[in-house]
């Protein structure tokens, strides 16, 4: 990012604050594992807790798309990567006080996961699959066995993905923007409302469809919360901080958050779904679309906005 943007940790106001470069790679990476996140916790929760035949979409259907989630959200992280042929060090050593070290060695666990469990999904969401050779046939028997034992570590990885992709931004201090607690409860609740969404657009179960609708009513709710409470907790703090949330409050964000992220992403599929659970026809696609572009477009947003607030020198 240009030097020239910030001026004492503060916008300089005479320089156009969209000169600063956009990243794409980062929030796409932190929407998809989230995302992921999200999917494989409800499925992980309906096994746990016996309900994987009253929901099969969240429970199955769903879990098919994780892997190619997780594939290009890696990715993307990777072609972000300044010296990507040393990205293996980080599986060299474990820190716990390492946002960075835990995000990888989760993903470690979870990716691998996933794929195992789309594996063992085919035959559920697809009657009569077989697999072509010997081998992953008596492969997709033996875990198999285990998809309950795969559903309880998952049930709490999941949320630790999710969770992670937020505190990434928080723990980096040099950012007044995303030195913030709030960041890793709201990435993981906006996680966990884009899978529920995706569940909502695949479910032809009415019945499923109306309770992951309360299930992304509340979590919207929840997330309204945390965005207030995030930018309460700016206005009350420093002036460097307040000066971030003032980017969001007047500033070069303020149609963009407010517009595309809480009025689009957020207040207009509450509203949708509240009609929906009052029995009126509406179309799956859309409160559900909505949400998944609100997940994206807050990421992109925090994470570019996130490089325009500096501490003051």
């Amino acid at each position: 990012m240009r030097e020239e943007i910030i001026i004492s940790g503060r916008m300089n106001p005479n320089i156009d604050p969209y000169l600063h470069i956009w990243h794409w790679q980062i929030p796409l990476y932190l929407f998809l594992g989230g995302l992921a996140a999200g999917i494989l916790f409800f499925s992980a929760y309906n096994h746990v807790t016996g309900k994987e035949e009253k929901y099969r979409a969240a429970s199955y259907i769903s879990t098919l798309i994780v892997p190619l989630l997780l594939v290009f959200g890696l990715f993307s992280l990777f072609l972000d990567l300044k010296h990507k042929m040393y990205f293996w060090r980080l599986y060299t050593t474990i820190k716990l006080e390492s946002p960075m070290s835990w995000g990888a060695w989760v993903l470690m666990l979870v990716t691998p996961l996933s794929f195992i469990l789309a594996a063992i999904n085919l035959k559920k969401v697809f009657p009569g699959w077989k697999w072509k050779y010997p081998l992953m046939q008596t492969l997709d028997d033996f875990f198999e066995n285990y998809r309950r034992t795969i559903a309880w570590i998952l049930v709490v990885a999941a949320p630790i993905l999710g969770i992670y992709t937020g505190i990434l931004f928080s723990a980096f201090n040099a950012r007044p923007l995303w030195n913030t607690s709030i960041l890793g409860p709201l990435f993981l609740v906006s996680g966990l409302s884009t899978g529920a969404a995706v569940n909502i657009l695949f479910s032809k179960d009415h019945a499923e469809r109306l309770a992951f609708t309360r299930i992304d009513l509340v979590l919207i709710g929840i997330e309204l919360f945390l965005i207030t409470h995030m930018f309460m907790g700016f206005m009350a703090s420093t002036q460097v901080q307040i000066d971030s949330a003032k980017l969001f409050l007047g500033g070069p964000y303020t149609a963009q958050f407010w517009v595309l992220v809480v009025m689009l992403g957020l207040v207009i599929p509450a509203f949708l779904e509240i009609l929906e659970l009052k029995k009126f026809k509406i179309p799956a696609i859309v409160p559900a679309g909505l949400v998944l572009m609100g997940g994206l477009i807050l990421r992109f947003i925090l994470t570019n906005a996130g490089q325009m607030s500096r501490w003051l020198y």
